[in-house]
């Protein structure tokens, strides 16, 4: 079976995580958490989810030149990820993630972008052949919004699918063109909301939210919808659903990246979008019953020996 080349364009951050017992609501403060550091990003988190699942990963993303960033990169050189894309930044340091993760697995993310929102349209044109050899581009929206566009705009005028994970929900609806020019949509409950305007509680509403994009321009829609599973669709009013994995939740910030990062390297095999789907619903279920975001991300013989034994 052939190798697929998943590129993908985004975030790198440091995660520092605290473990508690529930969520400080506002002014409160709550004693008795478990802390720890660890790399994350949702596109560094997407890369290495594609890494570990055997494809052969590109990362296009800018750090500091500081500790953090290098420690970042040395990180996904041992994933196997080419990181000549990984461009540091001497004005700005490394994004860095505060995170709050309750016994739930449930979490509150605060995030300080830094040298993210460096990453310009021209970083792109300079790593275009990159994108043009890819079997299929990965995005998420923790990156400037016209580096993304013309990200995309590189890779459908190559026809080379893309993904766009709309994380974090958008402050304002994605360009018209930006739309045509993505493959597949994989919004979670809070971003179809955001993107459409229909409060998405139930399966029903997932699919009018989904109908609603579709006809934007994508040629498949999925929303991700926690531990109800996700619902994939290909055309309007016509959803099929993906039941969820069962594991015990212990942290879930990772795991919207896992399924991202599996269901890129599925499609990018060839399988449809919604075998891919399944195998990217255990790929997060497993990364949500682990602490961290990098580290809770599986390997291959970890979804497949999982899947196997539902």
């Amino acid at each position: 079976m052939k190798t697929p080349h998943v590129v993908v364009i985004g975030s790198s951050n440091t995660d520092m995580v605290v473990k508690t017992a529930h969520l400080p609501k506002p002014g409160e403060t709550v004693v008795g958490g478990t802390f720890v550091m660890a790399p994350g990003g949702k596109g560094a988190n997407q890369a290495v989810a594609a890494a570990r699942l055997g494809a052969k990963t590109t990362f296009i993303a800018k750090v500091g030149d500081d500790l953090f960033g290098r420690q970042a990169v040395a990180g996904y050189e041992q994933e196997g990820i080419n990181t000549g894309w990984v461009l540091r930044d001497p004005q700005r340091a490394t994004g860095v993630a505060l995170i709050l993760v309750d016994d739930c697995g449930e979490n509150l993310i605060s995030v300080a972008s830094g040298a993210n929102e460096a990453l310009s349209p021209a970083d792109i044109d300079r790593a275009a052949e990159a994108i043009r050899s890819a079997d299929i581009v990965v995005m998420q929206l923790e990156t400037p919004l016209p580096t993304v566009c013309r990200a995309a705009e590189i890779a459908a005028a190559a026809g080379v699918p893309v993904i766009l994970d709309p994380a974090p929900a958008p402050s304002q609806p994605l360009p018209e063109e930006l739309l045509r020019h993505i493959t597949y949509l994989k919004p979670n409950e809070s971003e179809a909301e955001r993107l459409t305007g229909i409060a998405v509680v139930d399966q029903a509403t997932a699919q009018a939210a989904a109908d609603r994009l579709l006809a934007a321009g994508p040629k498949c829609v999925v929303v991700t919808l926690g531990a109800r599973g996700a619902l994939v669709v290909e055309q309007a009013g016509h959803g099929l659903m993906v039941p969820p994995h069962p594991v015990s939740a212990v942290d879930s910030t990772a795991a919207g990246d896992a399924f991202c990062g599996a269901w890129a390297v599925a499609l990018a095999r060839g399988e449809s979008p919604l075998a891919a789907a399944r195998f990217a619903a255990v790929a997060g279920a497993l990364a949500a019953s682990r602490m961290g975001a990098q580290p809770s991300l599986p390997t291959e013989a970890e979804v497949r020996r999982a899947a196997s034994c539902a």
